[in-house]
């Protein structure tokens, strides 16, 4: 049996950058942390007692005895690419799905460690993340970018850099006092509303000029956000100012990234005290983030009272491996 734990992530500037379309032509730049909600992904051998041959437990049940009859594109597509068969898989979460935390991504990577580890064998983040990438993006065809799977699979806070020879990843480095009075500044609340990240990024498909303009420019946040988050000199207030910016030229390259709804939200938020926030992912829904200065944080709770607030720390680790029973033990690095 493997046991798979896997962060999600938030993102705060350059979503939308890590389109493949867009970072091979313009180039593209995304800052992101995970944080301390998970989703586990539980595998095992399945004895051979039973008239099916697999079984997949998410929001549903499935118990097939080929792997085309699998429902879960994800999970039939990384049973082929990997060769798996006859496995019992469970996939449980702290979040709820379809929220803007890379939550299919972060199954991505956590299945396909799990599926590794199953195997005996220790893949790097690199490797995982790579994986996760053609996984959802070439064999399951689902829009998006390309951010999430990596953030899931290298976890901590980091700077993202895409261009037409595919990624960096680079560690934002900042004091510990600094981290903890900006996750002491972020608040998080949940819409209520959920959809799917393709669907979003379908709507909001196609690159007309006035789009490219508005995704260089914030691209170029990413520059200026980090700066103020290195610079121990930095209000770091800036930060949340620019989340404000940021947003605003978000909600303008698509139809699909707000609604009345979440705007009217938005702007009851700004009114109790936020210096700024975003709606995190693609859009449509799921969680609203905001930066409250700490003593306007009650007037931010009292304008939110009906909504859920989800409180959380930065985390480090990325998809691991926290219970390994299998023949082969330990790992082989592959």
């Amino acid at each position: 049996m493997i046991i798979t734990r896997t962060p999600f992530r938030m993102s705060f500037f350059g979503g939308g950058t890590d389109m493949k379309d867009f970072f091979q032509e313009y180039g593209g730049a995304v800052l992101s942390t995970t944080f301390d909600k998970y989703c586990y992904v539980n595998v095992r051998h399945l004895p051979r007692f039973f008239d099916y041959s697999t079984e997949v437990a998410y929001s549903k049940i499935e118990r097939v005895t080929a792997l085309e009859d699998i429902q879960h594109p994800a999970v039939r597509n990384a049973m082929k690419m990997l060769d798996m068969h006859e496995i019992r898989l469970t996939y449980e979460a702290d979040l709820p799905a379809r929220s803007g935390l890379g939550t299919s991504s972060s199954f991505a990577v956590g299945m396909l460690n799990a599926f590794h580890a199953l195997k005996g064998k220790y893949v790097d983040k690199k490797r995982l993340a790579d994986e996760a990438i053609y996984l959802e993006r070439e064999l399951c065809q689902e829009e998006g970018g390309w951010q999430d799977q990596i953030a899931a699979s290298f976890g901590g806070f980091n700077r993202i850099n895409f261009s037409k020879d595919g990624y960096d990843v680079l560690p934002v480095i900042i004091s510990k006092e600094r981290k903890e009075q900006l996750n002491k500044s972020l608040m998080m609340f949940f819409t209520g509303f959920t959809r799917f990240s393709s669907d979003v990024q379908k709507a909001n498909s196609g690159m007309s000029q006035e789009k490219i303009r508005r995704l260089q420019e914030m691209r170029l946040l990413v520059d200026k956000a980090e700066a103020i988050l290195t610079d121990k000199y930095s209000d770091l207030d800036d930060f949340g100012r620019l989340l404000d910016y940021t947003w605003q030229l978000k909600r303008k390259t698509g139809n699909a990234v707000t609604n009345n709804n979440i705007d009217s939200i938005y702007s009851a938020g700004l009114k109790a005290g936020a210096l700024g926030g975003k709606l995190l992912g693609a859009g449509g829904g799921g969680f609203l983030l905001f930066y409250v200065p700490i003593d306007k944080q009650p007037n931010i709770r009292e304008a939110m009272k009906d909504l859920l607030y989800i409180p959380f720390r930065f985390e480090n680790g990325g998809t691991r491996v926290i219970y390994y029973a299998a023949e082969d033990y330990p790992p082989k690095e592959v």
